[in-house]
């Protein structure tokens, strides 16, 4: 495989489309619960920003900026959240994943629910990203 070499188009290119890239991702994931887009989706849409990192300055440097170690704490971040959520109705003596056992609006549990799924999305697939670059090196 040849030498990585920095292009100054592609650097700058995902330099300045990576916020808008993030704010649709969270946009996507948020507004799972009134239109099409949700936790999946979201964490996906976020997740290729590690992509296009990767393709703009090479996937060591970006997977030394975010290490597996970070990747893994987020992604358990994501499924203790949703689990959280879920048994939290069953303290409170409601069925499992009842969002309506909180007082609250149903909505607000569900989007917690769904930024968990996103984190634990985004988390995986950038996980599985670096896996495999780095399979593709050996």
């Amino acid at each position: 495989m040849k030498p990585y070499r920095e292009s100054p188009v592609v650097t700058h290119t995902v330099r300045a489309v990576v916020p808008f890239i993030l704010t649709f991702g969270l946009f996507t994931l948020l507004h799972g619960t009134k239109s099409v887009g949700g936790g999946f989706q979201g964490g996906v849409i976020v997740a290729s920003v590690a992509v296009l990192f990767s393709f703009a300055f090479g996937v060591s440097q970006t997977e030394a900026t975010l290490p597996g170690v970070r990747i893994v704490a987020f992604a358990a971040l994501g499924l203790l959240s949703f689990a959280a959520v879920a048994v939290a109705a069953l303290v409170v003596g409601r069925p499992f994943l009842d969002t309506t056992a909180f007082g609250v609006s149903p909505v607000y549990p569900v989007e917690a629910i769904e930024v968990a799924i996103g984190v634990t999305v985004a988390s995986v697939v950038t996980g599985l990203f670096f896996e495999l670059a780095r399979a593709d090196d050996a």
